[in-house]
């Protein structure tokens, strides 16, 4: 029998009633966990592999709802852009993707999300050139190769610069061969098993670049096929205002309009939303990805993170995609997120305890997995970080909880998917790093002297 033992951390379970211990132990048993509590581990959890823990705290692993891991290949561009700007000047970049840049993308950013407490990431792929080879494949074989868990959204586009959309024509799909690519992609990788490591949801990619046709078929195909639907919302100000003049309702009327509200829907952003619109969210149970630091990066705005969970609506945190947050870390989004609120609402706006239910089961509800991951609880799947406070970037911090989400992100004593060991004492352990590093440069070269060619 394989069984880890956890013991002399602190651990917070971010379980319904908060429950954490100053000194407690975890124990997993074939990737489930088995027991958690106070003190040592109980004598009879006789452990294949002990871990002492002391200096330590063990939380859930975090879950990343917003994610486009392609763009690892294009940081440093379009600096000082809002958002629209920003995609017009890497639209024709992405334009030239293939599957081996996309894979090198995907493999470096999975690594480093994993590194920075990550165990569940759901990454958004809607670029699809027509020479580009198989993008959705080379996202989700990345992911069975650093070992973490993945919810590929197939996105789409059909609405080019012509239609009136911000894409160049050449990178949108036809609308049919869009819904039957993201079926497809349902039938051929979905996995609805308790510890699944790959799901797929449907995700056209926004209003601005997709026909109302598309939505609405989009929703239909999700939820005959019983998987969850996400796009980009209310990101920007222009956004709304091009809604409002376009189709005259604000992004979310629109979507509510094509049957995207619901408790199998999640939302990017969502930082424009009116009092009137938080209510019909918390409503229908739909979710939002909150992503703080890619918000900042593009001046789009501070999502209205309090005013949303104070009426219910599933929040979880998104990194979003590197391209937008050179970071790329999910550990980081729990200080930022903490500190938006606070300007926005004042001193008391987020706690600590608040931000991490953020990273962890809020990601979790939005995902549509809070039974399975999000908290440490006896029968939930063993997805744990184990964060070391105990050096100098942390030390003296009394609350380990403020010690991960005030200070700079903790290295990791270990990260556990399902069990299986992914980061140890820092390390990534399922792929080599300075051939992960070295792919993605190769790749980012490959890719801009694509752009140089043809201009």
């Amino acid at each position: 029998m394989s069984r880890i033992v956890i013991e002399n951390a602190a651990v917070s379970t971010v379980d319904s009633i908060g429950t954490e211990y100053a000194n407690g132990h975890v124990v997993v048993e074939h990737g489930i966990i088995t027991a958690v509590g106070p003190g040592p581990a109980p004598v009879s959890a006789q452990p294949t592999e002990h871990i002492d823990a002391h200096g330590c705290l063990v939380t859930p692993g975090l879950v990343n709802t917003h994610h486009h891991l392609y763009q690892w290949a294009t940081r440093g561009i379009a600096q000082e852009e809002n958002l629209f700007g920003w995609l017009v000047e890497l639209y024709p970049i992405w334009a030239r993707l293939d599957a081996s840049v996309t894979h090198a993308a995907a493999s470096a950013g999975l690594a480093w999300l994993a590194r920075t407490g990550c165990t569940t990431a759901a990454d958004h792929h809607y670029v699809y050139p027509r020479t580009g080879g198989d993008q959705l494949d080379a996202v989700i074989s990345a992911a069975r190769r650093i070992g973490v868990r993945l919810h590929a959204v197939r996105g789409s586009m059909d609405r080019g610069e012509s239609a009136g959309g911000l894409p160049p024509d050449h990178i949108v799909e036809d609308t049919d061969a869009a819904l039957e690519a993201t079926e497809a992609a349902i039938d051929t990788h979905h996995d609805t098993s308790f510890d699944a490591q790959i799901r797929i949801a449907v995700g056209p990619c926004s209003p601005f670049s997709v026909s109302e046709r598309l939505m609405r078929e989009a929703a239909e195909l999700a939820r005959a096929k019983g998987v969850r639907l996400h796009t980009h919302l209310a990101e920007t100000v222009e956004e709304e205002q091009k809604c409002l003049a376009e189709l005259g309702c604000t992004p979310l009327e629109y979507a509510d309009s094509l049957g995207w509200l619901g408790e199998d829907v999640w939302f990017a952003h969502g930082i424009h939303f009116s009092d009137k619109a938080i209510a019909r969210l918390a409503a229908t149970g739909t979710g939002v990805a909150h992503c703080p630091s890619s918000n900042a990066r593009v001046g789009a705005g501070t999502c209205r993170v309090t005013d949303l969970m104070g009426v219910g609506v599933p929040v979880g945190l998104g990194a979003d995609g590197a391209a937008s947050n050179e970071g790329g870390g999910l550990g980081d989004e729990l200080r930022q997120a903490l500190y938006l609120a606070r300007l926005r609402g004042g001193p008391d706006a987020l706690t600590a305890r608040q931000s991490l239910y953020l990273g962890t089961m809020g990601g979790a509800r939005c995902l549509g997995r809070e039974n399975e991951i999000g908290s440490i609880e006896v029968g939930k799947l063993a997805d744990l970080a184990v964060w070391r406070i105990d050096g100098l970037g942390h030390a003296g911090i009394a609350d380990p909880v403020a010690a991960l989400v005030f200070a700079s992100v903790p290295p990791l004593a270990r990260l556990l998917v399902g069990g299986r060991s992914v980061v140890v004492d820092g390390e990534l352990r399922t792929a080599g790093e300075d051939e992960l590093a070295g792919d993605l440069r190769s790749a980012s070269r490959r890719l801009q002297a694509r752009l140089e060619v043809t201009q």
